[in-house]
């Protein structure tokens, strides 16, 4: 079953954010997941939730997204994220 890692991330240092972005792209790739969404227009629709950029990543597997978030090729980008932004994530299978 599919799984998706959805990224809610509040962005403080854009500069060095587009770091992230590139660094983080490829890493993607080379664990089988493509970028679903990749977008700051966000707009709650019900509940308290104010997304700043939104990001979701889809892979065939949980365990192979688990492997990209996890991974040394995706660690020196989670870095550069971590230092760059604050974000929410979370993982969840489905159709």
């Amino acid at each position: 079953m599919a799984a998706y890692m959805i990224f809610d991330i509040e962005v403080h240092d854009p500069e060095q954010y587009a770091e992230y972005r590139k660094l983080a792209s490829p890493t993607v790739a080379q664990y089988g997941g493509r970028y679903i969404v990749r977008g700051e227009q966000a707009q709650a629709l019900e509940g308290e939730w104010d997304p700043k950029r939104v990001v979701v990543l889809q892979f065939d597997v949980r365990e192979q997204a688990l492997a990209w978030y996890e991974s040394a090729e995706y660690g020196a980008a989670k870095a550069i994220r971590e230092r760059t932004a604050t974000s929410k994530a979370i993982i969840v299978e489905g159709a």
